[in-house]
């Protein structure tokens, strides 16, 4: 999971901001990344942009996202997580997903 140089860890902050059920929901989906890795397809994963892509389910709150991308050593990093309301992805989420990639990718990390 990305986390911020203050600490935060957006998509574990995220998650319990769902009702019990919409969590679990979120959560099957990280671990069928987890079991999957880059086979994992639609409709559970999509390609959003570049690297990034997204993890989808659909919960009682409304679609949820999971933006990810993969990275070194068969590893994913969890970089955003939203509530989507409209049907295209927010280019501000997307925009907040790359710049958060940028920074782990230009650190090395």
């Amino acid at each position: 999971m990305f986390r911020s140089e203050s600490g935060n860890e957006p998509v574990a902050d995220f998650l319990p901001t769902l009702s019990d059920k919409d969590r679990v929901k979120a959560m099957q989906q990280i671990m069928l990344l987890t079991e999957f890795g880059v086979m994992l397809k639609e409709p559970y994963s999509r390609q959003v942009q570049g690297k990034i892509r997204e993890l989808r389910t659909s919960g009682k709150v409304g679609e949820i996202r999971i933006l990810y991308f993969p990275h070194k050593d068969k590893t994913f990093v969890l970089l955003n997580a939203f509530v989507k309301k409209t049907p295209k992805t927010p280019q501000k989420e997307i925009e907040t997903a790359v710049k958060r990639m940028q920074i782990l990718t230009d650190s090395g990390d």
